[in-house]
């Protein structure tokens, strides 16, 4: 029986396709004996238990970005950290690690590496974590979501997703999914969402410039995001929500998204083959335009500056865009080349070959 580490946690961005890895292992083998690493603070905490499977802990040291005394106390406690993942190793007969960024892969790279076991990485943004540029550099096999991303040995094998997505049949939901949102199955749609939380520049413009929407004999479907206050107008064709549990049913009524650009999302987007606008959060250190860089220069999306995002702007390139039929399919047509949804499988695929390797 094999037993896999995979380490990684802190936000979604690095849960989700970690335990994506672990559901395909887990359905390929149930024999199969998969751990996860993780850090009492991050939001695999949570969702590692809930998912079934067992969460081993490793103190969160976070590299230190200024001399102070968090540096001072640094090597001592990234010490602790490896000793402790050396100890799971050790304990529980693990035959290879992989790590998806996030506080507890730095430690379990150095770890496994130490205790002679294979590790892989894989990198889910275009800009790669601090973690993930230094696994690389020792790694049996090093993976990314996105073309173009810097990390040495990368090889492109795309984002592990949530089975929801890898296994949605657009066309044979469309029906159902515009039910669900009390809209036409007929008539073209217009997704835009901002996260769970919402978007505020999002919905500030589509504020002022739903009704172009629907004069342009366009739906829309608005996901404000949890903690919006706008105001829903009831009218047809508009469908406003909050929150929306059901995301792979706005994926299959959508003809053209309008989102923000994270991995993740950008990864089920292009995946799922569907043309888009993205405006990039513009916080950090942009990460969310190079996660959409692939897909704009393949043609299956265009980027319109979170600072340039006014409802003027959506009148003229959005409602202008909705407009042009022909080029909508190109963007269609685009996108069905960028994405992929056999990234779970590429991943665990390397894994394999670090075995192999050892």
């Amino acid at each position: 029986m094999t037993t896999y580490l995979l380490a990684g946690g802190g936000t979604a961005g690095h849960v989700n396709p970690l335990l994506a890895v672990a559901d395909g292992l887990r359905e390929r083998d149930p024999a199969a004996h998969v751990l996860v690493l993780g850090t009492r603070e991050g939001l695999e905490a949570r969702l590692v238990p809930e998912r079934g499977y067992e969460l081993l802990f490793v103190d969160k040291v976070p590299f230190p970005r200024r001399p102070n005394g968090d540096a001072v106390r640094f090597p001592g406690r990234f010490r602790r950290a490896i000793a402790q993942v050396r100890q799971h190793v050790r304990e529980r007969g693990v035959d290879v690690v992989a790590g998806f960024g996030g506080y507890a892969s730095a430690p379990a790279y150095v770890a496994a590496r130490r205790e002679k076991v294979p590790f892989v990485v894989h990198e889910a943004n275009a800009k790669p974590g601090l973690a993930n540029v230094l696994g690389a550099r020792r790694a049996a096999a090093v993976g990314v979501a996105f073309e173009g991303t810097r990390l040495r040995g990368a090889e492109p094998v795309g984002m592990p997703l949530r089975r929801e997505i890898v296994d949605l049949d657009r066309v044979g939901l469309r029906v159902q999914a515009a039910e669900f949102f009390g809209l036409d199955a007929g008539k073209p749609t217009l997704l835009v969402f901002g996260g769970s939380l919402g978007a505020r520049r999002l919905n500030e413009a589509f504020a002022g410039s739903w009704q172009d929407v629907l004069d342009a004999g366009w739906q829309l479907i608005h996901v404000t995001g949890e903690r919006s206050d706008l105001a829903d107008p009831g009218v047809p064709g508009y469908a406003m929500r909050r929150y929306v549990d059901r995301m792979d049913l706005a994926f299959a009524l959508a003809d053209l998204i309008v989102s923000r650009s994270g991995a993740a999302t950008v990864s089920e987007i292009s995946a799922l083959g569907i043309p888009a606008v993205y405006v990039p959060y513009p916080v950090g250190n942009g990460e969310q335009s190079l996660n959409a860089a692939s897909a704009v220069r393949a043609g299956a999306a265009r980027i319109i500056p979170d600072g340039a995002f006014t409802p003027e702007v959506v009148t003229s390139a959005i409602i202008g865009l909705l407009g042009d039929a022909d080029g909508i399919d190109e963007m269609r047509q685009a996108a069905a080349s960028v994405g992929t949804r056999a990234g779970t499988q590429n991943v665990i695929a390397l894994i394999d070959r670090a075995l192999a390797d050892r």
